[in-house]
């Protein structure tokens, strides 16, 4: 089963160029879906004024140099090591679905493309990185949904309740559960099951792409920049009228909202820490 092309079996009752057209029509939500996110949402607008005027308010120059050296940071730390999450499982389980997902995506794109038929045999390893992305998302996504989400594992409500926010998780877990099982069917003969799961599969994976306006995918496009933009802010400056992490500042103390707390010590015990944190 982890080295048979699935798409290329289906190519039995599907022609390869309908199956390769679907794949173009998701691609192309992708980027319709992100520019109407960017339009509605005006996050490009946001996003250029912001750093237009942080330009404008730098105390010092960042030189294309120290700007490769923050991209490069940028790239490691905050894109492929997800740096922005505190808690490791939260992390993990991140990482697992959005390196599941890119490895799953390629995976599919070339197998359809370059081989869609049994004619031209798929390399064992390039079908076994499909079924491995799959269920890499699989894993990341459901360890996340049932015990790591802040509603579920702080607030106590049940792991069941869905709302939109969740449309982006629970089509890509589905789409890729849905996948495994169609190909599992397939290959094993049960072809009223594999019908089933296929249109299954269908359903879901284009829930997620015709969703994405209104879901968190256009995200993995938006965070990049917006790390890449906190990190010149404090590397120019800009980031300096932000109130810092002490108070022994007089200038720091003066601005700082609560009068009775101007003279606090930074350390005034443990707070919120007294319990770990088991969410972001």
């Amino acid at each position: 089963m982890f080295t048979s092309n699935p798409f290329a079996e289906l190519s039995a009752s599907v022609s390869p160029s309908v199956m390769q057209t679907y794949v173009v029509i998701m691609a192309l939500l992708v980027i319709g879906g992100t520019l109407f996110d960017v339009v509605h949402k005006k996050s490009a607008t946001y996003f250029f004024r912001n750093w237009r005027e942080g330009r404008d308010k730098a105390k010092k120059q960042v030189g294309g140099g120290q700007k490769m050296s923050i991209a490069v940071q940028t790239a490691v730390v905050d894109v492929a090591l997800s740096g922005e999450f505190c808690n490791p499982r939260r992390r993990i389980a991140h990482l697992l679905g959005m390196y599941g997902f890119v490895i799953y995506v390629i995976a599919t794109a070339v197998m359809v493309f370059a081989y869609p038929t049994p004619a031209t045999p798929t390399p064992a390893g390039l079908a076994a990185l499909w079924y491995i992305g799959a269920l890499m998302v699989c894993v990341g996504g459901y360890w996340f949904w049932f015990f790591i989400r802040v509603d579920v594992a702080a607030e106590g409500n049940s792991p069941f309740r869905f709302v939109r926010a969740d449309l982006f998780i629970v089509s890509l877990v589905l789409g890729a559960t849905f996948g495994l099982l169609w190909a599992w069917l397939q290959t094993a003969g049960s072809v009223p099951w594999a019908t089933l799961f296929l249109a299954l599969y269908l359903i879901a994976t284009t829930v997620l792409f015709v969703s994405i306006p209104w879901s968190k995918f256009s995200h993995m496009f938006f965070k990049p920049a917006a790390a890449f933009e906190k990190r010149v802010s404090k590397a120019d400056g800009t980031a300096s009228n932000l109130p810092t992490l002490t108070r022994d500042d007089p200038e720091q103390q003066k601005r700082h909202s609560m009068e009775l707390l101007a003279d606090a010590p930074m350390n005034m015990g443990l707070g919120i820490k007294r319990e770990a944190p088991r969410h972001y």
